[in-house]
């Protein structure tokens, strides 16, 4: 699949209580946003991107992309990011097949991601794929079909739990591997505190 066929979601609607509260992808990361680094990461990757948030929409206005917020009521995590993405994309890019879903603190996750994840679905359409490393799943980091939209819709209002393997378990799937090298940084590794922050600084002067 080309990129035309791709669209990208940034979740960044996290609630960052370690961090205080507040927007964690606007936090400065050697001198730009983090969501900035972001963006630049996996905009070369898909086709038209979307941001997930919630609240005011104009504190994202720099950075140019739609801001689309959960459609089910509550703080319901990342699916209901990823349905957002969905639902904007069946809305705003009827060309694209699935949407790739990355976390918005997240600032040096893999710059062939979207590549290994459609790799790992093979020829099957509605194949949802996840990102994994090191042994542990990154459920955050995804590939989503459209046709599961409103599969995932119907799970977030009428299911008993909110966990996406709960969601995906239920659908055919497939997960990439991406465990670095011995020695090298975890590609996954997220921004969760303060310390987490100044370990991201370092990586960036490491060049990662």
């Amino acid at each position: 699949m080309s990129t035309a066929g791709l669209a990208g979601c940034v979740l960044a609607g996290g609630l960052a209580r370690r961090m205080g509260g507040g927007d964690k992808p606007l936090l400065p990361l050697a001198g730009e946003t983090m969501l900035a680094r972001v963006i630049a990461r996996l905009r070369p990757q898909v086709g038209p991107l979307v941001l997930n948030a919630n609240g005011e929409a104009g504190r994202f206005a720099g950075f140019g992309l739609p801001v689309v917020p959960d459609p089910v009521e509550g703080f319901a995590g990342p699916l209901a990011g990823v349905l957002a993405g969905l639902r904007w994309a069946q809305a705003h890019a009827p060309e694209a097949e699935g949407i790739v879903s990355v976390a918005g603190d997240t600032p040096f996750f893999p710059e062939d991601l979207a590549a290994r994840l459609l790799a790992a679905r093979g020829v099957e359409p509605g194949r949802i794929v996840l990102a994994r490393s090191d042994g542990h799943m990154h459920p955050v980091f995804g590939y989503w079909p459209v046709c599961v939209a409103d599969s995932l819709e119907t799970f977030l209002r009428e299911g008993t739990t909110r966990k996406v393997l709960a969601f995906v378990d239920i659908h055919p799937n497939a997960s990439a591997d991406f465990t670095p090298p011995p020695g090298a940084p975890d590609p996954f590794f997220n921004v969760n505190t303060p310390e987490d922050l100044k370990a991201a600084e370092d990586l960036v002067k490491a060049g990662a």
